[in-house]
Order: structure tokens, then C-alpha cells, then sequence
């Protein structure tokens, strides 16, 4: 409407001049101002076809740091693009949602500039071209490309992940469920192996890497060579750390904040675990929302798993769900601590050794089941 007002005042203004001002130099104004649209009209239908995009980025960016993103307009045939007009849109885990740029490709046959975003909260990040437009020269008139949009690009910014204090009744609960199972394991062993004279778990030879932990000295003794058990023998005894980010409908910067924190207190518990020398199996929701595990033995496990995890994209409305109900122990830290959960962890075998972890101390609870919250001195405390 903006537009058809300025061109009526603009008409008017030329009639004015022509036939009670200057006639001469008015016919000269209305020719231009009649074949100048004319030729930006031809420039913009004949850039929808011949304009594309592209976009690139590091994969990954420290929170507070600033990312930078390389957007290229490439044009095809020798004829100038006139106006593009990109919409670049970012989700909150980023600063400066949306911006507009404005480029012309003239005399070459690509243009690119550098779209700057700070990244302020830790998780999975998207950027992409949300709409492009070729606007002609005089950019009164635009059309919507008619050529394909880049794909949005998927952005992890790697949060602070705190060093949690092992003075924490839940880190001591969970060593003591390890120890327990593990010298239950071994009296197992034990008595399979004395009346079959053979252990009763698959083992192989030890290798570089391997965690002291699973090795079976008898065994060892016996064919003088160190042998480790394979892990499915060792999977009782491992503990596990689920991460439930659950997201109702779309996200804004209180959820996405939520899910940094949630995502901070699973992996300072499995950095902690791993640093005390147990071993973890971690659950977390993989490319379509589908239940990944992985085993976690050492800190750079621990620090490849977190890029994995924000380089997911958290996908609404799913859940975890638990792929060993027969571990020592398991902790579940969830953004939203529902009913559902309860009807999650209904399966495993020693219910008593579940726990949950919320995002603060006044996370909502409706569950039977205790929930621990890291506090600003980096423990972990039950509420």
C-alpha cells in the first residue's frame, strides 16, 4: 500500500511540473520515470531464476564467543542480477535474530558477505535463509526466488561445563550401587568359574585403552596374560546418565535456557563419574529423536560426547527412553519432570536406585522419585 501511494504522489508531482511548470524537461522526467521501471521490472523477474545461495559456518562456537557466517548470492549467465534482498533469521541460542541485507552482482559472477552472530546460550543452534527476494535496481517492486533456499545450517555452542564437587550424597549413592554390583559380579564369577574351571563372561586379551577396571585377575593368573571382560558383562555395573530434553511446541529463550542447564548438570555428573573412575553409559536423543548410548570411560569421551549432543537438534515432544532397565544405578536429568518419567523408569529392575535431575531447586516434581538440582556452588543437592 506504502508503495502505490508513493507512485501516485509521484505521478502527481510529475503532472504538476509538465503541464504547469516545464513541459519540456517534464516529458523528459515522465519518459524516465516510465522506462526506468520498465527496465527494473525486467531485472528482477529475470534474477528469480538465476540467483543462488549459499551459506557456511564453523560447526561448532564457544558460548560468548562470536560466529561467523559467509552467505554467497552466485548468479548464472552473463546478464547483472539487480537487487537481492536476503531475511536471515537465527534461532535465540544466538544474538540479532533477523537481519536484512541488500547486494547487487554486478560485472562478476559471485558476491558474498559475512553475517556476524553472537552465540549466548549453550545447546543446538540453526541459522538459515528464511526468505530472498530479487528486488531489481530500484528495489520498488520484488519477487521471491524462484530457485532454492540453502538448507539451514546446525550449529552446536559448546556451554561451560561446571566441575561438580564429589562430596555429593548423589556421587557417593552411585560409586556404592558401582561397588556393590561389581562385588556381586565378582563373587559370580567366582563360582562359575570354580566348578566349570572357566569364567562365566567372554573375555579377550587386554589393550591399550581398555579400563583397568574390567580386567579379570584370575583369569589373568591363569593363562599369564591380562584378559578383560567384553562389555556386555560389565553393563550391570556401569551406571546410567540419561538427558532428557524435553520441549513442548517451539522453543524461546527461558526453554533453551532450561535446556543448557539441564545439559551442564548431566555432564558435570558424567565428568565427575569418569574422573572417579566409573564409567558411564549415557542416553541422549540422536537425529530424529531416536535413544542413542554411549559408553563413557575417559574425560575426551566425555567432552567428544557433549559436541555430539548440541549438535543434535532437539526435537519436541520426545522422550528418552531407557535402553538397560538392569544397570546399578540411573539418573535421569529432564527439563520436565512430568508423571511420564515415572511410567519411563516403571521397568527397571532396582527402582530405588533412580534419580532425576532438574534444572534449579524449584523444578516441579511429579514424580515419586528424588531429584537432585546443581546449585550455584556447583553440588549437587536433593530438594
Amino acid at each position: 500500500m506504502g508503495s502505490v501511494i508513493s507512485a501516485l504522489a509521484i505521478a502527481f508531482l510529475l503532472y504538476i511540473f509538465t503541464f504547469f511548470m516545464d513541459g519540456d524537461i517534464g516529458i523528459v522526467l515522465i519518459s524516465f520515470m516510465v522506462i526506468a521501471p520498465l527496465i527494473s521490472l525486467a531485472f528482477g523477474l529475470g534474477g528469480r531464476k538465476r540467483a543462488r545461495i549459499s551459506m557456511s559456518c564453523d560447526g561448532f562456537v564457544k558460548k560468548g564467543s562470536r560466529l561467523k557466517v559467509t552467505v554467497t548470492v552466485e548468479k548464472s549467465g552473463f546478464f547483472p542480477l539487480g537487487m537481492i534482498e536476503l531475511h536471515l533469521s537465527a534461532s535465540e541460542v544466538f544474538s540479532g535474530e533477523k537481519d536484512i541485507y541488500r547486494l547487487t552482482v554486478i560485472g562478476r559472477d559471485s558476491r558474498s558477505f559475512t553475517y556476524e552472530l553472537e552465540a549466548k546460550i549453550g545447546g543446538n543452534g540453526r541459522i538459515a535463509v528464511a526468505e530472498a527476494y530479487s528486488c531489481g535496481f530500484l528495489g520498488f517492486l520484488k519477487f521471491r526466488l524462484g530457485t532454492p533456499l540453502p538448507p539451514d545450517i546446525s550449529v552446536g555452542v559448546i556451554p561451560e561445563i561446571p566441575e561438580a564437587s564429589s562430596a555429593s550424597r548423589l556421587i557417593r549413592s552411585i560409586a556404592d550401587s558401582v561397588v556393590t554390583s561389581d562385588e556381586e559380579e565378582s563373587s559370580d564369577t567366582a563360582l562359575l568359574f570354580s566348578a566349570n574351571t572357566a569364567p562365566g563372561y567372554e573375555h579377550r586379551e587386554y589393550e591399550q585403552g581398555d579400563a583397568i577396571k574390567r580386567i579379570n585377575w584370575k583369569l589373568s593368573v591363569k593363562k599369564d596374560k591380562l584378559m578383560v571382560r567384553l562389555d556386555e558383562a560389565v553393563a550391570s555395573i556401569r551406571p546410567v546418565i540419561a538427558l532428557d530434553l524435553y520441549r513442548k511446541g517451539a522453543a524461546d529463550s527461558s526453554v533453551l535456557t532450561d535446556e543448557e542447564r539441564i545439559i551442564c548438570s548431566a555432564f558435570a555428573l558424567v565428568s565427575l563419574l569418569v574422573k572417579q573412575g566409573i564409567a558411564c553409559t549415557f542416553l541422549y536423543h540422536g537425529q530424529g529423536g531416536e535413544t542413542v548410548s554411549e559408553n563413557v570411560e575417559t574425560p575426551d569421551q566425555t567432552g567428544q560426547l557433549l559436541l555430539k549432543v548440541i549438535a543434535e537438534k532437539v526435537v519436541p515432544e520426545q522422550r528418552i527412553r531407557l535402553l538397560d532397565t538392569s544397570a546399578c544405578a540411573c539418573v535421569i536429568a529432564s527439563t520436565d519432570l512430568s508423571a511420564e518419567l515415572a511410567e519411563i523408569t516403571a521397568a527397571f529392575e532396582d527402582r530405588e536406585s533412580v534419580s532425576l535431575i532438574g534444572k534449579s531447586a524449584d523444578a516441579e516434581n511429579k514424580t515419586d522419585l528424588p531429584m537432585w538440582y546443581l546449585d550455584g556452588d556447583n553440588n549437587f543437592k536433593q530438594v
